[in-house]
């Protein structure tokens, strides 16, 4: 019998991984101003202690556009925005060095607490926030004068790997400094972009109201290219922004970007510390492109395949065979060639579905291939509904109980698949849970 406590401690072992991957790497949190009104900011900061214990190195990006329109109403001022930028002027620009430093403020209260019996006790992280942000005035556009509003100029790298490399927390404002010592109001999603670019990010974490971002359907999208974004139909306006501003990191050379909620409890945790996730991961293209094979393809897999059957690590697979069963492959395609492939045979009535034939073609190994395609098949799996996968390997046990497979006797075969079994090969049986 499971008690609670023992399932709480399985899953922690079950983060092993995943803490191990995350230590030492650099991430850059985009937080709008809206997030730091809700109240489960308190726990995203608890979220942000824990990683910072973990040896993940942070840079904390807040804005603060809600809090200014709060302050200019109260004074009675009128701010105009064009294009959705704010036009700064004079009167207007005191409010925002007011609003950015209060909320900076709060955030580092937040990050220096220790209560006893807190998430926070014993955390005691050194917070730093300075002049990393040059910029510029973002001038006259179309006819209009943005006065105060700027955009980023330069980012001083060097000096926040300084600081993040003695374990501090970087904690930057919308604001940014000229060497004229002039203050220019910036854009949230302008300095996120060029910081997490500049200093070589691993990945940049963008906070949103909603989990992630939803398709025309209304379900979450788990993941996606930067290429297959303009394919996407987002009617949500922030989800739509927060999509574009991953565009821009990606293509300005962050290998991932992921788009969580800051409405939810843990969603920062279970995005990074669980298999699927909580939100939408958004990655390079790096000209490699997934999708769901056809008809054409025949010529392309069998070439893949033939050297591993002949060396008896796969069953042979005749081309009027595979051309009945294409439906159930998935390819990798890099400049129209085909480098990878994998297929998934559901048995529905087994509550199960077989992995087969995963092949990354041999100039392109040890990119972590097959673990891509392995994971849609496992999308694809629980998209049919079923709850475990199976394989059947002679030669690959290892590599698929690094996956998270686990041997398992014949018996434990659909009845089809028993039937099937080919006792020359004596291949071993492993499944998954999904």
């Amino acid at each position: 019998m499971t008690t609670p406590g023992r399932a709480h401690i399985r899953w922690f072992r079950n983060t092993a991984p995943y803490i191990n991957a995350h230590r030492g790497k650099t991430f850059v949190l985009m937080l709008a101003g809206e997030a730091a009104q809700h109240a489960n900011f308190p726990n995203i900061i608890h979220d942000i202690a824990l990683l910072n214990s973990l040896g993940v190195r942070l840079v904390l990006i807040h804005g603060s556009r809600p809090q200014i329109t709060q302050r200019l109403q109260r004074a009675g001022l009128d701010s105009a925005l064009h294009d959705d930028m704010r036009i700064t002027d004079t009167a207007a620009m005191e409010h925002v060095k007011d609003a950015a430093g209060s909320l900076r403020a709060q955030i580092e209260a937040l990050l220096s607490m220790g209560l006893p019996n807190s998430p926070m006790q014993g955390s005691r992280m050194r917070v730093c926030s300075g002049n990393f942000v040059t910029a510029r005035p973002l001038g006259v556009v179309d006819g209009v004068d943005y006065q105060h509003t700027g955009r980023v100029r330069r980012i001083d790298s060097d000096g926040i790997h300084r600081q993040l490399r003695d374990g501090s927390i970087v904690l930057l404002s919308p604001l940014g400094y000229s060497p004229t010592g002039e203050i220019f109001n910036l854009s949230l999603e302008d300095i996120a972009v060029e910081c997490a670019a500049e200093i070589g990010a691993d990945k940049l974490l963008l906070f949103g109201r909603a989990p992630g971002i939803s398709g025309a359907d209304g379900e979450l999208i788990r993941q996606c290219a930067v290429g297959g974004i303009g394919s996407l139909e987002v009617a949500d306006p922030e989800q739509s922004a927060l999509l574009q501003t991953a565009r821009m990191a990606c293509r300005a050379g962050v290998p991932r970007c992921q788009i969580i909620s800051y409405a939810d409890d843990c969603a920062l945790l279970e995005e990074l510390f669980t298999h699927d996730g909580s939100g939408t991961l958004v990655a390079k293209d790096d000209y490699e492109q997934a999708r769901a094979a056809d008809i054409d393809d025949v010529g392309g897999i069998l070439e893949l395949i033939e050297p591993l059957e002949h060396q008896g690590i796969l069953l042979k697979r005749s081309r009027e065979l595979l051309e009945t069963e294409i439906g159930q492959f998935r390819l990798l395609e890099r400049d129209g060639r085909i480098i990878a492939c994998a297929a998934l045979y559901p048995f529905p009535e087994d509550g199960c579905g077989e992995v087969a034939c995963i092949v990354t073609h041999p100039d392109y190994r040890g990119g972590q291939r097959g673990q891509r395609l392995l994971r849609e098949l496992e999308l694809e799996a629980r998209r049919l509904g079923l709850d475990r996968v199976f394989v059947l390997t002679t030669q690959t046990a290892h590599w698929f109980i690094e996956q998270g497979f686990v041997e398992a006797s014949r018996d434990a075969l659909p009845g089809m698949k028993q039937s099937l079994y080919n006792l020359q090969r004596s291949s071993k049986v492993f499944f998954k849970k999904l």
